[in-house]
C-alpha cells in the first residue's frame, strides 16, 4: 500500500498532461505503450513503446508507467521484477524499428 499511494498520486499529476487520446506526456512527448502477456501468463509481460527516438528518457518513463498500470490493475501492486526495464543501461535496451521493449513480472502473491 505504501508504494501504491505514490504511484496513484503520480498518475493523477501526470494525468493533467494528457492529450485527447488519453496519452500521458513523458519528457514533454507523447508515447503509445502496449502491454502484452507472455505465453498467456498474466504476471509475465512485455511493454512495447513506440517512437523512442523522440526521447529515450520519456520512452522509459512511458514503459514503466504502462507496466505499473498493468500490475496494479491485475495484482494490486506496483512491484515489478524487470528483466529489461527502466533502470537497464541504455546499451542493453531492446530498441528495434524505433520501438523500445521492456520485459517484467508482476508479483503474483
Amino acid at each position: 500500500m505504501k508504494i501504491l499511494i505514490p504511484v496513484l498520486a503520480t498518475a493523477l499529476v501526470l494525468g493533467a498532461c494528457s492529450n485527447d487520446d488519453g496519452l500521458v506526456a513523458f519528457d514533454g512527448k507523447f508515447f503509445r505503450a502496449k502491454v502484452k502477456k507472455v505465453d498467456k501468463q498474466r504476471d509475465v509481460f512485455t511493454v512495447e513503446v513506440r517512437n523512442v527516438s523522440q526521447s529515450l528518457d520519456g520512452a522509459r518513463q512511458a514503459g514503466e508507467f504502462a507496466g505499473i498500470e498493468h500490475c496494479v490493475g491485475l495484482f494490486g501492486s506496483s512491484d515489478i521484477a524487470w528483466k529489461i526495464g527502466p533502470n537497464t543501461p541504455p546499451e542493453q535496451l531492446q530498441i528495434v524499428d524505433d520501438r523500445l521493449v521492456f520485459e517484467g513480472v508482476c508479483p503474483s502473491t
